[in-house]
Protein backbone atom coordinates (compact mmCIF):
# COMPACT_ATOMS: atom_id res chain seq x y z
CA UNK A 1 0.00 0.00 0.00
CA UNK A 2 1.36 3.46 -0.82
CA UNK A 3 1.96 5.63 2.43
CA UNK A 4 -0.50 8.17 1.41
CA UNK A 5 -4.11 6.87 -0.34
CA UNK A 6 -3.94 9.31 -3.59
CA UNK A 7 0.23 9.00 -3.65
CA UNK A 8 1.17 6.12 -6.34
CA UNK A 9 3.66 3.32 -5.57
CA UNK A 10 7.48 3.58 -6.23
CA UNK A 11 8.22 1.21 -9.04
CA UNK A 12 9.77 -1.04 -6.63
CA UNK A 13 7.39 -1.28 -4.43
CA UNK A 14 4.62 -1.64 -7.04
CA UNK A 15 6.90 -4.88 -8.39
CA UNK A 16 6.81 -6.14 -4.98
CA UNK A 17 3.50 -6.02 -5.15
CA UNK A 18 2.93 -7.60 -8.28
CA UNK A 19 4.94 -10.33 -7.76
CA UNK A 20 3.13 -10.74 -3.95
CA UNK A 21 -0.46 -10.80 -6.24
CA UNK A 22 0.54 -13.45 -8.33
CA UNK A 23 2.68 -15.73 -5.92
CA UNK A 24 -0.97 -15.41 -3.98
CA UNK A 25 -2.77 -16.77 -6.37
CA UNK A 26 -0.70 -19.80 -7.38
CA UNK A 27 -0.46 -20.85 -3.69
CA UNK A 28 -4.18 -20.29 -3.22
CA UNK A 29 -4.94 -22.11 -6.26
CA UNK A 30 -2.85 -25.13 -4.89
CA UNK A 31 -3.19 -24.81 -1.27
CA UNK A 32 -6.49 -22.61 -0.39
CA UNK A 33 -7.27 -21.16 3.19
CA UNK A 34 -4.37 -23.71 4.56
CA UNK A 35 -1.32 -21.38 2.33
CA UNK A 36 0.33 -19.57 4.69
CA UNK A 37 1.94 -15.96 4.56
CA UNK A 38 5.57 -17.13 4.58
CA UNK A 39 4.80 -19.47 1.73
CA UNK A 40 3.60 -17.07 0.09
CA UNK A 41 6.03 -14.22 0.81
CA UNK A 42 8.74 -16.88 -0.34
CA UNK A 43 7.51 -17.66 -3.75
CA UNK A 44 6.71 -13.93 -4.36
CA UNK A 45 10.86 -13.62 -3.55
CA UNK A 46 9.87 -11.02 -0.81
CA UNK A 47 10.16 -11.10 2.74
CA UNK A 48 7.40 -11.95 4.96
CA UNK A 49 7.35 -8.19 6.45
CA UNK A 50 6.82 -6.77 2.86
CA UNK A 51 3.77 -9.11 2.14
CA UNK A 52 2.48 -7.97 5.31
CA UNK A 53 2.95 -4.43 4.67
CA UNK A 54 0.69 -4.47 1.74
CA UNK A 55 -2.26 -7.38 3.29
CA UNK A 56 -2.66 -7.28 6.66
CA UNK A 57 -4.65 -10.11 6.80
CA UNK A 58 -5.66 -13.08 4.49
CA UNK A 59 -8.42 -12.15 3.64
CA UNK A 60 -6.81 -8.77 2.43
CA UNK A 61 -4.77 -10.51 0.49
CA UNK A 62 -7.36 -12.89 -1.12
CA UNK A 63 -9.03 -10.00 -2.36
CA UNK A 64 -6.77 -8.28 -3.87
CA UNK A 65 -4.98 -11.08 -6.01
CA UNK A 66 -8.98 -12.01 -7.21
CA UNK A 67 -9.33 -8.16 -8.33
CA UNK A 68 -6.13 -7.92 -9.72
CA UNK A 69 -7.19 -10.94 -11.54
CA UNK A 70 -9.59 -9.49 -13.03
CA UNK A 71 -8.12 -5.89 -13.54
CA UNK A 72 -5.27 -8.26 -15.70
CA UNK A 73 -8.10 -9.86 -17.49
CA UNK A 74 -9.94 -7.07 -18.59
CA UNK A 75 -6.50 -4.14 -18.42
CA UNK A 76 -5.63 -6.48 -21.56
CA UNK A 77 -8.24 -6.04 -24.19
CA UNK A 78 -6.92 -2.71 -25.87
CA UNK A 79 -3.13 -4.83 -26.01
CA UNK A 80 -5.07 -7.18 -27.84
CA UNK A 81 -7.18 -5.08 -30.35
CA UNK A 82 -3.64 -3.20 -30.96
CA UNK A 83 -1.45 -6.30 -31.56
CA UNK A 84 -4.22 -9.06 -33.19
CA UNK A 85 -7.18 -8.90 -35.47
CA UNK A 86 -10.39 -8.48 -33.75
CA UNK A 87 -11.33 -12.09 -34.16
CA UNK A 88 -7.79 -13.34 -33.03
CA UNK A 89 -8.18 -11.12 -30.30
CA UNK A 90 -11.30 -12.18 -28.85
CA UNK A 91 -10.24 -15.41 -29.24
CA UNK A 92 -6.88 -15.06 -27.75
CA UNK A 93 -9.14 -13.33 -24.80
CA UNK A 94 -11.57 -15.88 -24.35
CA UNK A 95 -8.20 -18.50 -23.53
CA UNK A 96 -7.34 -15.79 -20.91
CA UNK A 97 -10.96 -15.75 -19.59
CA UNK A 98 -10.41 -19.71 -19.04
CA UNK A 99 -7.53 -19.11 -17.20
CA UNK A 100 -8.75 -16.40 -15.14
CA UNK A 101 -12.06 -18.57 -14.30
CA UNK A 102 -9.21 -21.54 -13.67
CA UNK A 103 -7.20 -19.60 -11.15
CA UNK A 104 -10.81 -18.09 -9.23
CA UNK A 105 -12.38 -21.58 -8.79
CA UNK A 106 -8.70 -23.00 -7.44
CA UNK A 107 -9.44 -19.72 -4.95
CA UNK A 108 -12.93 -20.83 -4.15
CA UNK A 109 -12.42 -21.47 -0.16
CA UNK A 110 -10.37 -18.74 0.19
CA UNK A 111 -12.94 -16.43 -1.68
CA UNK A 112 -15.51 -17.87 0.66
CA UNK A 113 -13.38 -17.09 3.39
CA UNK A 114 -13.32 -12.94 2.35
CA UNK A 115 -17.10 -13.50 1.75
CA UNK A 116 -17.50 -14.58 5.44
CA UNK A 117 -15.39 -11.69 6.46
CA UNK A 118 -18.34 -9.18 5.27
CA UNK A 119 -16.06 -8.13 1.72
CA UNK A 120 -17.77 -9.03 -1.89
CA UNK A 121 -14.89 -8.77 -4.06
CA UNK A 122 -17.41 -9.86 -7.04
CA UNK A 123 -19.19 -6.50 -7.04
CA UNK A 124 -17.20 -4.60 -10.02
CA UNK A 125 -15.93 -8.13 -11.51
CA UNK A 126 -18.69 -8.96 -13.56
CA UNK A 127 -19.57 -5.70 -15.24
CA UNK A 128 -15.87 -5.52 -15.86
CA UNK A 129 -15.89 -8.50 -17.68
CA UNK A 130 -18.83 -7.83 -19.31
CA UNK A 131 -17.38 -4.66 -20.44
CA UNK A 132 -14.17 -6.01 -22.18
CA UNK A 133 -16.08 -8.41 -24.13
CA UNK A 134 -18.86 -5.80 -25.42
CA UNK A 135 -15.16 -4.10 -26.52
CA UNK A 136 -14.02 -7.15 -28.25
CA UNK A 137 -17.37 -8.38 -29.69
CA UNK A 138 -18.22 -4.43 -31.15
CA UNK A 139 -14.45 -4.62 -32.50
CA UNK A 140 -15.49 -7.95 -34.70
CA UNK A 141 -18.74 -6.68 -35.00
CA UNK A 142 -17.76 -3.37 -36.90
CA UNK A 143 -15.17 -5.54 -39.19
CA UNK A 144 -18.05 -7.91 -40.28
CA UNK A 145 -16.67 -10.79 -38.58
CA UNK A 146 -19.38 -12.15 -36.35
CA UNK A 147 -23.24 -12.34 -35.85
CA UNK A 148 -24.72 -9.16 -34.37
CA UNK A 149 -27.72 -11.57 -33.39
CA UNK A 150 -25.82 -12.50 -29.89
CA UNK A 151 -24.98 -10.16 -27.61
CA UNK A 152 -21.91 -10.01 -25.22
CA UNK A 153 -24.75 -11.13 -22.07
CA UNK A 154 -24.93 -14.28 -24.58
CA UNK A 155 -21.49 -14.76 -25.28
CA UNK A 156 -20.23 -14.33 -21.51
CA UNK A 157 -23.02 -17.09 -20.30
CA UNK A 158 -21.44 -19.73 -23.08
CA UNK A 159 -17.75 -18.85 -21.54
CA UNK A 160 -19.45 -19.09 -17.82
CA UNK A 161 -20.62 -22.43 -18.93
CA UNK A 162 -17.25 -23.48 -20.64
CA UNK A 163 -15.56 -22.13 -17.43
CA UNK A 164 -18.05 -24.04 -15.06
CA UNK A 165 -17.84 -27.25 -16.77
CA UNK A 166 -13.94 -27.35 -18.06
CA UNK A 167 -11.99 -24.81 -16.13
CA UNK A 168 -9.32 -26.32 -14.69
CA UNK A 169 -5.55 -27.76 -15.76
CA UNK A 170 -6.77 -30.89 -16.21
CA UNK A 171 -9.94 -30.39 -18.65
CA UNK A 172 -8.25 -27.48 -20.65
CA UNK A 173 -8.13 -29.35 -23.80
CA UNK A 174 -11.63 -29.73 -23.38
CA UNK A 175 -11.88 -25.96 -22.88
CA UNK A 176 -9.96 -25.38 -25.87
CA UNK A 177 -12.41 -27.37 -28.17
CA UNK A 178 -15.40 -25.71 -26.62
CA UNK A 179 -13.94 -22.20 -26.68
CA UNK A 180 -13.44 -23.06 -30.33
CA UNK A 181 -17.01 -24.56 -30.90
CA UNK A 182 -18.67 -21.23 -29.41
CA UNK A 183 -16.81 -18.73 -31.20
CA UNK A 184 -16.96 -20.85 -34.97
CA UNK A 185 -20.72 -20.43 -34.19
CA UNK A 186 -20.36 -16.30 -33.32
CA UNK A 187 -18.19 -16.38 -36.51
CA UNK A 188 -20.05 -15.13 -40.17
CA UNK A 189 -19.30 -17.67 -42.77
CA UNK A 190 -16.64 -16.54 -45.49
CA UNK A 191 -18.05 -16.83 -48.81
Amino acid sequence: MAADAGRPLRADAQRNRDKILAAAVRVFTEQGLEAHFEHIAKEAGVGTGTLYRNFPTKEALIEAAYRNEVARLCDSVPTLLASLPPYEALRAWTRRFIDYATAKMGMADAMRAVLAAGTDPYTDSRRMIQDALTSLMDACAETGEIRTDISSTDMFAALAGIALTSAGPDRRDQAERLLDLNLDGLRLARP
